[in-house]
C-alpha cells in the first residue's frame, strides 16, 4: 500500500533530482505516492532530471529548491513528510579531498539536520539513508589479492559472497569520514531516540538519468566517453572490481526497506549487485566494445587515495529482510544505459560519436 493510499503524507526525497533520487521519485510517483523533492539543483543534470519528473508526473511531484545545510528549510519539508529518503550528499572522494569542510557540512551536518528535524518535529516518520561502501575503507591491500584473468580476487575464499555488514568500519578519505559519520548517526538515532531508521550502504549504482563523470558514476562515464570518442584515464591497474546494480533494482530495494521499516528499523544493509554482477574496469571496456562496436581508448594513472582494489557486496541480509534480489543482469543493464546515453547525447554517422 502506498503512503498516499494509506491516507498519509508525501514521501520526502532529499537530493531527489540526482541520479538515484529521481529514479526513486519516478518509481514512487508511478505507484501512486505523492513525492516532495528537496534539491539545491547545483549538480550537472539535476535541472534536467527535475523537468523530466514534472513532465511525467505533474502535480504528483513537488520540487522544493533548498539545501540540507539550512536547518530551517529542512524543518519545513520534514514537518509535512510521511517518510524521508535521505540521498542529498557530496558524492565524490576527489571533491572531498579538495574541500573537506564542505564535504563534512553537506554529508555529516546535513544528515544531522535531517535527523534533528525528524526527532523534534516529526518523530514517527521513517528515515532511510544513502550510505556507501566507502565506509569500509580500502578493505584489502595488494598482499591479500591475486590476479584472476582480467580482475583482482581476494585470496580469502571466505569472501566469495562479498563483504558483509559486520565488516569493521575503516573510514578512509574525508568522503569516507563524512558518510561514515552520517551512517552511524542514522543508526544511533534509532537506538537512542527510537526513530524508525535504516541505512543502505550502496555499491556501484548505474542506469538511465546518470550523467557520469570521472569523479563519480564510473560506468556511465566510461560509456559516455566512448560515445564522445574521448580517451579514458584508468586510475590503478584496471583490474579493480566492483559489483554493479541497475538503478531500477536499487529503487525497488529502497521501497522495500521503506515499506518494511517498522520491522527492520535500526538495521544497516549493503545494497549492490552482488557477486553475479561484479566487473572490473578492464572488463567493462571489453563489454562497451561489444555493445558499441568501438573499443574506447584509455591510459593509466596512479591509484587514487582509498581506492578499493576489490569490493563486492554481500546482499544476503537485505534479501532475507525484504525478499529482494537484483532482477537486471549486468549485460542487460549496460545495454539500457548505453541506449539512454546514445538517445540523450546523440551519435553521428560513420561510427564517430558527438554530444548534442
Amino acid at each position: 500500500m502506498t503512503l498516499s493510499a494509506a491516507g498519509k503524507k508525501s514521501v520526502l526525497i532529499t537530493g531527489g533530482c540526482g541520479f538515484i533520487g529521481c529514479n526513486l521519485a519516478d518509481r514512487l510517483a508511478s505507484r501512486g505516492d505523492q513525492v516532495v523533492v528537496l534539491d539545491n539543483l547545483v549538480r550537472a543534470g539535476v535541472r534536467e532530471n527535475a523537468q523530466w519528473l514534472k513532465s511525467r508526473h505533474a502535480d504528483r511531484i513537488s520540487v522544493v529548491v533548498g539545501d540540507v545545510r539550512d536547518p530551517i528549510t529542512v524543518i519545513d519539508v520534514v514537518r509535512e513528510a510521511g517518510a524521508v529518503l535521505h540521498l542529498a550528499a557530496q558524492v565524490a572522494v576527489t571533491s572531498s579531498l579538495q574541500t573537506p569542510i564542505d564535504d563534512f557540512e553537506i554529508n555529516a551536518r546535513g544528515t544531522l539536520n535531517v535527523l534533528e528535524a525528524v526527532r523534534l518535529h516529526n518523530p514517527a516518520v521513517p528515515v532511510v539513508f544513502a550510505s556507501t561502501n566507502k565506509v569500509y575503507g580500502r578493505l584489502i591491500d595488494n598482499s591479500q589479492i591475486r590476479r584472476d584473468g582480467t580482475r583482482h580476487v581476494p585470496r580469502d575464499a571466505g569472501l566469495a559472497l562479498g563483504i558483509t555488514e559486520d565488516t569493521p568500519l575503516d573510514l578512509y578519505s574525508p568522503y569516507g569520514c563524512s558518510k561514515g559519520t552520517a551512517d552511524q548517526y542514522v543508526r544511533d538515532y534509532a537506538r537512542i531516540f527510537g526513530l524508525n531508521t535504516a541505512v543502505l550502504r550502496m555499491s556501484c549504482i548505474y542506469g538511465p538519468r546518470q550523467f557520469g563523470n570521472e569523479d563519480q558514476g564510473w560506468i556511465a562515464h566510461f560509456l559516455l566517453s566512448a560515445l564522445r570518442g574521448e580517451k579514458l584515464t584508468i586510475y590503478g591497474d584496471g583490474m579493480q572490481v566492483r559489483d554493479a546494480l541497475y538503478v531500477a533494482d536499487a529503487a525497488e530495494a529502497w521501497i522495500g526497506v521503506l515499506d518494511n521499516i517498522e520491522r527492520i528499523s535500526g538495521r544497516i544493509f549493503n545494497l549492490g549487485g552482488g557477486p553475479s554482477n561484479s566487473i572490473s574496469l578492464i572488463e567493462l571496456i571489453a563489454m562497451i566494445q561489444q555493445i558499441s562496436g568501438k573499443r574506447p581508448a584509455f591510459g593509466f594513472a596512479e591509484w587514487r587515495p582509498g581506492d578499493q582494489p576489490w569490493y563486492v557486496s554481500d546482499i544476503g541480509s537485505l534479501g532475507a529482510a525484504i525478499g529482494w534480489t537484483p532482477a537486471t543482469p549486468l549485460a542487460d543493464g549496460l545495454q539500457h544505459l548505453h541506449g539512454w546515453l546514445e538517445g540523450r547525447f546523440g551519435r553521428v554517422a560513420g561510427g564517430q560519436e558527438a554530444l548534442a
